[in-house]
């Protein structure tokens, strides 16, 4: 299976630009899977929740149609963040498009510093998607900060996930090595580049897009300040093994009995 990642630099606001951007870098490009950065369509520094809900739209808006445009042109399932808008509630989502069709959307569930003054948190399930012979998870970005998602979504018998990130830390790229390790899959990792100044805001945003196996190891990465495009192939079916030697089952080994759900920290 032909795994891609794009990394780049959005243009706040400039919708048709940063479309055109990616479907130059998707120029004669097929694949099975191509992720894109989370908030690909917009940018990501927001100064109020009225600009947010100005750019937000439907699955079945702008953003969506690109990308099934791009899933027709490059045979792949795509998927890649954007603002949401369903009932009045604003969210920061990533769409998943598959041969012409929204499949579905995963609405972030752990929001990052201001996000929370702009977007509602998550309120789908964890969920993973039979695409194409692969079995995909998505989190997107500060997710990564909390391993029951990867956990979670192992159990339900994700063998990729994809990851569209705008991160700003410089602990991610690192992590996702565990994250893989820790659950036998393979990771994509899509983050974004460049500076965005808006308001009292200043990020620099970290690049390093990486693509990770499920033994942990990088099988591909990009550098921290330009735009780049990953590809690798990968063998999905390999993160169906959970055996880490002989006697070692990650999932079977666990000891649910000493893993306590809940504290009482008063």
């Amino acid at each position: 299976m032909k795994v891609v990642c794009i990394q780049n630099a959005p243009k706040f606001g400039a919708k048709e630009k940063n479309f055109q951007e990616v479907r130059s870098l998707l120029n004669k490009v097929k694949a099975d899977l191509i992720v894109l950065p989370e908030l690909f369509a917009t940018g990501y520094t927001f100064t109020s929740k009225a600009e947010a809900k100005e750019l937000a739209e439907t699955n079945h808006g702008k953003t969506a149609e690109f990308l099934k445009e791009l899933s027709i042109k490059t045979g792949a399932t795509i998927i890649g963040g954007f603002v949401e808008i369903e009932d009045e509630k604003i969210y920061n989502s990533a769409l998943i498009v598959s041969e012409n069709k929204v499949i579905d959307t995963y609405r972030k569930i752990h929001l990052f510093n201001k996000e929370k003054l702009w977007f509602e948190p998550g309120d789908k399930p964890l969920k993973v998607y039979d695409v194409k012979g692969m079995k995909i998870g998505v989190m997107i970005c500060f997710d990564w900060m909390f391993p029951e998602v990867c956990r979670t979504l192992t159990l339900l018998g994700m063998q990729v996930l994809a990851h569209p990130s705008n991160l700003v830390m410089p602990y991610c790229q690192n992590a996702m090595v565990t994250r893989c390790l820790e659950n036998r899959i393979f990771a994509i990792t899509s983050n974004r580049i460049g500076r965005e100044k808006r308001g009292q805001d200043d990020f620099n945003f970290t690049g390093m897009s990486q693509i990770t196996n499920f033994n942990g190891e990088i099988l591909s990465s990009a550098p921290d300040k330009k735009t780049d495009v990953l590809s690798i192939e990968i063998d999905p079916n390999k993160a169906k093994d959970k055996m880490i030697n002989d006697f070692n089952n990650l999932l079977d080994d666990r000891r649910l009995d000493f893993y306590k759900t809940s504290y009482n920290l008063e």
